[in-house]
């Protein structure tokens, strides 16, 4: 049978960066390697542009019939505008929640071709491998009560509501064990416990978890230890599992260290491991249009789709063994480019990929 990938380019640069690993799926279709149907659907702005909200009905309907989800950038300075729950991040928030997509993976790889890119000293981040396991539906970003009122006095003020249950640290906490057990067997668990009672539940629970884990070796880290730690001493680090709010935030820093955020591809995973792939950058509006963009981090997420949710890890050795090819031979778009090397367009990235595969 047929798979089922679902594409949505949305906003800004998506359009320009899904174009390229779009063509990375075709050309295994075309040479007999995957068997699968490519659909397109809008979603964010683009979805608001197309049926008035950022989620359109089909769009929704097409990623719970699909296997895979290939998700681009979403959101544009022509939308700031909007009632909130019409802006374009509104679109992706509903994709989470609406599939139950609580796993994301976000890894933070440094390719050796990339060193001088970061900002820290090659020493510091070279052989730099991290994979940051966020919860994605649950917490602050999706707790009741929220808004913001008005008091007897006249004064505003806005709150939100941080809430996890058991059950659902439970899970991410497993699929965090699951993929250190694959990899170093070090896993660090990121709280707050020592003044949010939600973290107190959050560590009592991954330590609960542990107990199934015993090769795993389990470490607990304060939140604001670990971004401090990102940045002194990253390579300590092999697994760290959060909360959604500190993962957000963690995942961006530690993606930083590896030179550029157009490099790295993420995941976000159902119970089932079908999930919703995209790079982790944003639609860069002031970039869009120009073709100078960076389709790598896409083109990875295609590779993390491959090996995820769709079964083909041999496909997704080649992309990700092209894209290093691609890299030694000195090709960089704006956002990694380095004395020494060519600079090339979004275009010519993808061409460059597909050349090697």
């Amino acid at each position: 049978m047929s798979l089922k990938i679902a594409v949505m380019p949305g906003d800004g640069i998506g359009v320009e960066i899904i174009a390229e690993a779009v063509k990375v799926l075709e050309h295994y279709k075309s040479n007999g390697r995957l068997d699968a149907e490519l659909t397109n659907a809008p979603v964010g702005g683009a979805g608001y542009d197309a049926a008035g909200k950022p989620l359109p009905d089909e769009t929704l309907a097409l990623a719970k019939a699909s296997d895979a989800i290939l998700f681009g950038a979403i959101g544009g300075p022509e939308y700031d505008g909007l009632a909130r729950e019409l802006r374009p991040e509104k679109g992706l928030l509903g994709l989470r929640s609406e599939l139950e997509l609580f796993a994301n993976l976000r890894p933070a790889i440094l390719y050796p071709q990339l060193a001088d890119a970061s900002s820290l000293k090659p020493e510091v981040v070279s052989g730099l491998d991290i994979m940051i396991v966020r919860e994605l539906t649950g917490g602050i970003y999706f707790g009741e009560p929220r808004g913001i009122e008005t008091d007897a006095s006249g004064e505003r003020k806005g709150f939100n509501t941080l809430v996890y249950k058991e059950s659902e640290i439970d899970r991410i906490s497993r699929v965090a064990f699951d993929i250190a057990m694959k990899r170093g067997k070090r896993l660090c668990s990121v709280d707050k416990a020592n003044v949010l009672e939600v973290s107190e539940l959050w560590r009592e629970v991954v330590v609960k978890a542990s107990a199934d884990y015993p090769e795993v070796e389990l470490s607990h880290m304060y939140v604001d230890n670990a971004a401090m730690q990102l940045v002194k001493w990253p390579k300590q680090f092999d697994v760290m599992v959060t909360k959604n709010m500190f993962g957000d935030i963690l995942s961006d820093c530690a993606a930083m260290l590896t030179g550029s955020i157009g490099m790295l591809p993420s995941a976000s995973l159902d119970a089932n491991s079908k999930g919703m792939y995209e790079p982790i950058h944003g639609s860069a509006p002031d970039i869009a249009g120009k073709g100078i963009a960076n389709p790598l981090a896409t083109i990875l997420s295609v590779a993390m789709m491959l090996r995820y949710s769709l079964d083909h890890a041999e496909l997704a050795d080649e992309i990700d063994a092209a894209v290093g090819r691609v890299l030694d031979k000195g090709l960089r778009t704006p956002d990694i480019m380095a004395n020494g090397c060519k600079e090339v367009g979004t275009v010519e990235m993808g061409e460059a990929v597909l050349a090697e595969l």
